[in-house]
């Protein structure tokens, strides 16, 4: 069981939980959760069993193109004003690697910040953390969005993933930041066998003492060994979070929230049959 102080909101995970993905951002590698309807689609998620909503407001998908601060700002505040408003007991998760995002996200109403390079994109993300006191997700990354699924390549990727979170944890503590959760960056600068490795090997995670997320929906580990496309990977998709699950996952992050919760539901069923 895990708690995580959301601006004193407490979490409790006593059973995996489930983060729906909202972009808004019209580039992203995934066209089903761009809607003009941030509200309806934010009903929808919570209704379905999204315990967490995570709003972006940039595509992080391979080469894609940074957008500023002041762009992503535009995108995503007020969508996670009007979603404060609407669900004030929604918990909101601000999907960013700059600081100055975070910081304006939590002030409209945002209560965790999930972070795809860990603090190392903007240098000033942990100190801000720390200030904020919010629930930290730390993702592990190779290179960056541009540059990570160029020519990847580990001589150990779980021993590499794992040295990278003793290192970041250790990190995160020394500057203030209280509760973070770990999330090995699944598609970011790993080939596929890399994410197979990792996501196989998962268990291991679990002696960092930290809510392990998984991010798996849709990406091109399930589409390309099944040689289809993202449209098409929701059944892959399940597939794979089952397995997850299995390995030790507290978070589920996904564009599809009720059949992840079904995924759940059935896994503490599993969990509770005897012997």
């Amino acid at each position: 069981m895990f708690t995580l102080n959301c601006c004193s909101n407490l979490l409790t995970i006593d059973s995996p939980i489930v983060m729906g993905i909202i972009n808004a951002t019209p580039d992203s590698f995934y066209k089903g959760n761009i809607k003009d309807d941030i509200l309806g689609l934010a009903a929808q998620m919570l209704s379905d069993g999204a315990t967490i909503l995570d709003i972006g407001g940039q595509s992080t998908k391979p080469n894609s193109t940074l957008h500023s601060a002041k762009e992503e700002m535009d995108r995503i505040l007020p969508f996670i004003k009007k979603i404060n408003t609407a669900f004030p007991n929604a918990l909101i998760s601000v999907d960013t690697f700059y600081s100055e995002v975070a910081k304006a996200a939590v002030d409209v109403g945002a209560t965790i910040i999930n972070d795809i390079s860990a603090g190392n994109m903007d240098k000033e993300m942990l100190k801000t953390v720390a200030q904020l006191n919010t629930p930290y997700v730390c993702m592990h990354m190779q290179g960056t969005p541009a540059t990570m699924q160029q020519n990847p390549s580990y001589e150990n990727s779980t021993k590499e993933v794992l040295d990278f979170f003793v290192k970041k944890i250790n990190e995160c503590k020394s500057a203030g930041v209280k509760d973070v959760v770990i999330d090995p960056g699944f598609g970011f600068g790993k080939t596929i066998d890399h994410n197979y490795t990792l996501l196989k090997n998962l268990s291991i995670f679990s002696m960092l003492d930290s809510p392990i997320l998984v991010g798996l929906s849709r990406k091109s580990i399930v589409y390309k060994p099944l040689h289809t496309s993202a449209n098409e990977a929701l059944n892959g998709t399940t597939a794979l979070n089952m397995i997850a699950l299995l390995n030790g996952a507290s978070l589920l992050r996904v564009h599809d929230v009720k059949e992840a919760k079904e995924a759940i539901d059935l896994f503490n069923i599993y969990k509770k049959a005897s012997h």
